[in-house]
């Protein structure tokens, strides 16, 4: 259906491809795969007609191909769908599937035509929790996912590029997105599927295609392979185990943070402890109240009942500031929108908090903002330059940076490696250890369950806004479902 050929492209004199292929099967899911910065994004801008190659042709059906605008692709039957949807809020599903191009009657929007459309698509797809007239704003993360998909298909793709599709959804939503991305297949759909989170992609895709600093490294058949040989090709070393080693039984410290029937207008009866040296896992289904605990703890959605200390002080947390004077500190999920200003520099980024807030210490001076990003491993070109033309997983680096500057005692992640690389996540998991070890106390937020069994020392289940559950070290996948889902409660210990 689909090949790509010596693919080259340079930006202002630097060389980001380097002569990739890549070919696609009508039916066929077709992974691609490479740490931030190895070219995956420049390759479906050029399929997408977003750039032009420098060198390379493209080929579809056997018909050669050289798009110089993105309508030029999706004329000849290509959808992408981005990590960051491109839907407007205020208007219907209808309305977005259509928009630009909307069927008219007498001059006008025929809204009649659109919605029956719209309708048949859904139908098709099996999806009952829409209809044409729900305002976008109301939907789920994983609805608007679907609203995406059914605006490609309205367009009669035949190829289609899934940039990170799962990485704003809870397990439950991912497993409803691959049974349609399934299913789109099964219609003949030529599927490129781009994603970090190795397990979907071996449950997904017939082949694996490897990138790595803008070079074709592999492409592999997914049943003859596993998750380590496409480690190895993706970073170019062994990763050993994907999780530094945990504290040992008795290792945890002091009490950092405790909250005795804390509850908020979201939360109710929080009953937690965090101590010095040990990393806590939050799990649970979306809407089950984790990131609204974080936000109670931090102070953006104050707990309004209960008591909370922090190293045995009593706190009332009523805004951020007062959390960060505290000594909390929080990595939220979103860091574009609530953890950088994308246009300023890496050194200023570092400094947002200690400028804004300077009662946890002195600013750290020049010297001292190097060594901060040197702990955290950035990769930049150096501390002037724009935090927005960083990768995902260096963004993620300069945010803890920007936290690390603060002297926290108690760190609060949501999402820790959201849209991050292997190579990225594995560096963000061994500074967490190594901050706990240093005697800070941190929470880790994951929808990836796989992440937190292997990071956290216990881990607690939320659950229709409660605390459901604990759980200690090791527990299995199953044992956290079955709390999350309302299956089982039980305390640590009893897992």
């Amino acid at each position: 259906m689909l090949t790509m050929h010596g693919v080259s492209k340079s930006f202002l004199g630097v060389r980001v491809l380097q002569g990739v292929g890549l070919d696609l099967e009508a039916g066929e899911v077709h992974a691609l795969v490479g740490e931030n910065g190895a070219g995956k994004s420049t390759l479906m801008k050029i399929l997408a007609g977003e750039h032009l190659p420098d060198e390379g042709t493209l080929t579809i059906d056997g018909t050669a191909y050289s798009f110089s605008h993105p309508a030029q692709a999706q004329a000849a039957g290509i959808g992408i769908i981005h990590q960051e949807f491109a839907l407007l809020p205020h208007r219907t599903v209808a309305e977005n599937v259509f928009l630009g191009r909307e069927p008219t009657r007498y001059g006008l929007a025929d809204r009649r035509a659109m919605e029956r459309c719209t309708a048949e698509l859904l139908a098709e797809m099996d999806e009952t929790g829409i209809t044409p007239r729900t305002p976008v704003r109301e939907l789920s993360v994983a609805r608007r996912q679907t609203v995406e998909i059914v605006k490609a298909l309205a367009s009669d793709v035949r190829i289609l590029v899934m940039d990170e599709p799962t990485a704003a959804l809870a397990d439950h939503e991912v497993e409803q997105l691959a049974s349609l991305v399934r299913r789109l297949a099964a219609r003949g759909l030529g599927i490129l599927y781009i994603s970090h989170r190795l397990r979907e992609v071996f449950d997904l895709s017939q082949r694996i295609t490897v990138l790595k600093d803008g070079r074709h490294i592999a492409t592999l058949n997914t049943r003859d392979t596993d998750s380590d040989a496409v480690v190895r090709a993706m970073v170019g070393r062994e990763l050993g185990a994907y999780y530094p080693p945990r504290a040992r039984p008795g290792e945890a410290g002091a009490e950092r943070l405790t909250v005795s029937g804390g509850g908020n207008a979201r939360i109710s009866g929080i009953d937690l402890t965090l101590r010095a040296g040990e990393v806590v896992g939050v799990a649970g289904l979306q809407g089950s109240g984790r990131t609204s605990l974080a936000r109670a703890l931090f102070g953006v959605a104050p707990f309004t009942t209960g008591t909370m200390t922090v190293d045995g002080k009593p706190r009332r947390l009523s805004r951020p500031r007062d959390a960060v004077r505290a000594g909390i500190a929080l990595v939220t999920e979103d860091r574009k929108a609530e953890g950088l200003a994308l246009r300023q520099s890496v050194t200023d980024n570092t400094l947002l908090v200690t400028r804004a807030v300077p009662a946890r210490g002195r600013p750290p001076a020049g010297g001292e903002v190097t060594a901060l990003l040197e702990r955290v491993r950035l990769q930049a070109h150096g501390e002037d330059q724009q935090v927005q033309y960083l990768s995902g997983g260096n963004q993620q680096k300069v945010v803890i940076a920007k936290w690390l500057a603060a002297r926290p005692r108690v760190l609060l992640f949501d999402e820790p490696t959201r849209g991050v690389d292997v190579g990225a996540k594995a560096a963000i998991h061994t500074l967490v250890r190594e901050l706990a070890r240093e005697g800070l106390a941190v929470l880790i937020i994951s929808s990836e369950l796989p992440e937190l069994i292997g990071m956290s020392d216990r881990i607690l289940v939320m659950s229709e806004g409660r605390l459901a559950g604990e759980l200690p070290a090791g527990a299995t996948e199953e044992a956290i479902m079955r709390v999350a889902t309302g299956g089982d409660r039980v305390r640590e210990g009893a897992a």
